[in-house]
């Protein structure tokens, strides 16, 4: 789902960071891919993300993979916080980037009740989001929603496989129900006061942890400051650290789909973009981004190269 939202005082200096991190660049990585065709001759795209693995990676995918037919890129990955980098393309200060229909729903189209159906979710999205001049590019099958995870064999050991076993586990035995959770995600309609509502699950304050990202995964493997961790659904740490996820069984959570969002005059003026990005995003589906994010945050492996090489491997560079 990845909210990172910063205050809109911040947004200069979130940019300025942004740029920093990635340089501002216009040449291609070391692990750039070679010519397709020149579909996007004498283009230039500047291009951003989030600033989190996931986001960065399918940066640095469009970066490839645009410049392998024909564009000239300036990278601006890396921007601190969804409102920010919304806000720039918003600006013009970049092309265009990675949007999630969930975040784009609750967060900038201000809505607060998610739509169940993921479809129907994008196209909601989409439909609103013309009206601001943004457009759509078709959504990736993987579904970077909220989640809570729990370490191997503990699911197991307490019959906890899903969030009604969960609201179960919190009745007959609420000392094993223990969380550990961001602050964010904490006063969320669609984090955990929702979740506990829905699902009917009541925890003392005691039994809440407020940690960071990174922190709850390993705290979570480590299973001595909480049982249950919030996670996100295609993070490569679960798989790195052997968590297991739970089955959000009653559908709570929204769908958080991710498409890449640009300018409509932008896509009015270079149409291309639709065929050479679409077919791509219908290959990253839960299992391949998770696998692509475990290669970054578990292997150590620089975004641009584990990129490169996944386009390489799907046929769509050389």
């Amino acid at each position: 789902m990845r909210v990172r939202s910063l205050t809109a005082a911040a947004t200069g200096a979130a940019l300025l960071l942004g740029t920093a991190a990635c340089g501002g660049s216009s040449s291609a990585s070391s692990g750039s891919s070679g010519s397709i065709d020149d579909k996007l001759k004498g283009a230039s795209f500047t291009v951003s993300s989030k600033d989190f693995t996931e986001s960065i990676l399918l940066g640095k995918i469009t970066e490839d993979l645009l410049k392998a037919h024909g564009a000239t890129i300036t990278d601006k990955t890396d921007i601190k916080g969804s409102v920010n980098t919304r806000t720039a393309l918003e600006n013009g200060q970049v092309d265009m980037y990675w949007e999630y229909t969930g975040t784009a729903w609750i967060t900038y189209q201000k809505n607060t009740k998610p739509i169940s159906d993921p479809k129907a979710q994008y196209d909601a999205v989409k439909k609103a989001d013309a009206a601001n001049g943004i457009a759509w590019l078709d959504a990736a099958p993987m579904n970077d929603t909220y989640a809570f995870a729990t370490r191997a064999g503990q699911a197991d050991k307490l019959n906890v496989h899903s969030l009604s076993d969960l609201a179960t586990l919190a009745k007959s035995n609420p000392a094993e129900a223990t969380f550990c959770i961001e602050s964010e995600f904490s006063t969320r309609d669609d984090g955990f006061p929702g979740m506990t509502k829905a699902y009917g699950v009541q925890v003392p304050k005691d039994d809440i942890k407020m940690l960071d990202t990174g922190v709850i995964y390993t705290e979570t493997s480590k299973g001595g400051t909480c049982n249950f961790g919030e996670v996100f659904a295609t993070d490569g740490r679960i798989s790195a650290l052997k968590l297991t996820v739970l089955k959000d069984d009653q559908h709570f959570f929204p769908n958080y789909n991710a498409a890449l969002t640009l300018k409509q005059s932008t896509l009015d003026k270079y149409p291309a973009l639709a065929a050479i990005i679409d077919p791509v995003a219908a290959k990253l589906d839960d299992a391949t981004m998770t696998e692509l994010n475990a290669k970054v945050d578990a292997q150590g492996l620089p975004a641009d190269q584990v990129a490169s090489d996944w386009l390489k491997s799907q046929g769509f560079t050389k």
